[in-house]
């Protein structure tokens, strides 16, 4: 808890301090969004506000990771491994976005990498991450239904499955950051309750990240708040998808962390509708998709999409908990 106390206003701090020295390096390189909305003509307004401002909270987690592991692992903490592990698979994936980012700037359009380049780079960063962990031997094929009090075994299909809610609930939270604000506030209200389930079954390696997390979110917000000062772009969404599952799967508790990525995963889902609706029955279920711009057009402003979304992800983090309670104590 001393270390979480620590960790969390550190963080804050030094993402502080990392944006107002990056912001104004990536206005002087010109480092801006390209707006290609049309369906949202309010967005092309943010034309030109600085991108890739992910790499702030970033920074300032991997800096602050360095004393930590340093002292656990001079104390012979073993389980250091599989933490660092789910840090790479977070890194590794900012990795992605950032090339994606970077190739969107060059190209001056809203077009970085193409889908299947991005959704392959993806597929092998998640699938070298399960086989790290596998061969380390941090995970484990049972998949812990908290709901039912019940516990399954899926042996290799296990693999399988948490593939595909890697670069699901990555991809979902690269699709929910369309809005000042949004991704990150539900990131800090995932973060807030990773923090309490970590706490809850003493996760030292969870709550550590949780309370980087946090912090990183909340001195990011005072960037990113409408109206935006700097994007987090596809470098910094990518993390937090990623750092999020990782730390599920880290944990043995998969199924508590989807549902604290529940409004990110729920948002990516009514772009899946949407495409399979138009699709087969050539015909749209929303008006547009991902649904937070379908509210915009709507008339609701910027600042209560956000509230909105952060407090469903509130219920989403309750339920969580509450599962994770009602787990221990069958």
């Amino acid at each position: 808890m001393l270390t979480f106390l620590t960790a969390l206003p550190a963080a804050l701090i030094l993402t502080l301090l990392l944006c107002r020295g990056i912001i104004p390096v990536l206005k002087k390189h010109h480092v801006g969004q390209h707006i290609f909305a049309d369906f949202v003509a309010e967005h092309k307004g943010k034309e030109g506000t600085p991108t890739m401002g992910g790499i702030c909270f970033i920074l300032s987690m991997l800096i602050l990771l360095v004393p930590y592991f340093v002292s656990r692992g001079m104390a012979g903490d073993t389980r250091l491994i599989p933490l660092a592990l789910t840090v790479c698979l977070g890194v590794a994936n900012a990795m992605i976005g950032f090339v994606d980012d970077y190739t969107k700037l060059s190209h001056k359009e809203n077009q970085g990498l193409r889908s299947w380049q991005k959704f392959l780079l993806q597929v092998v960063v998640a699938a070298l991450y399960l086989w790290s962990m596998a061969a380390w031997g941090g995970m484990d094929t049972v998949l812990p239904l908290e709901a039912l009090g019940l516990e399954i075994d899926l042996g290799a299909f296990y693999y399988v499955i948490m593939l595909i809610v890697i670069v699901g609930v990555v991809n979902s939270t690269n699709l929910t950051d369309g809005i000042d604000g949004l991704a990150s506030t539900v990131a800090l209200v995932a973060g807030m309750g990773l923090s309490l389930v970590a706490f809850i079954l003493a996760d030292s390696g969870a709550l550590i990240i949780s309370a980087l997390l946090i912090g990183g979110m909340i001195g990011f917000l005072v960037f990113n708040y409408h109206p935006a000062k700097v994007f987090m772009g596809d470098t910094g969404s990518l993390f937090l998808g990623a750092i999020l599952i990782g730390v599920g799967i880290m944990m043995d508790r998969p199924v508590i962390l989807l549902l604290l990525c529940g409004v990110f995963i729920l948002d990516m889902l009514t772009s899946l509708v949407q495409i399979i609706s138009i699709r087969l029955f050539h015909r749209k279920v929303f008006r547009i998709a991902p649904v937070h711009h379908q509210f915009q057009q709507m008339s609701w402003s910027e600042e209560k999409i956000v509230y909105v979304f952060g407090l469903v992800g509130v219920i989403f983090a309750v339920i969580a908990i509450l599962l994770v309670i009602c787990a221990l104590r069958v």
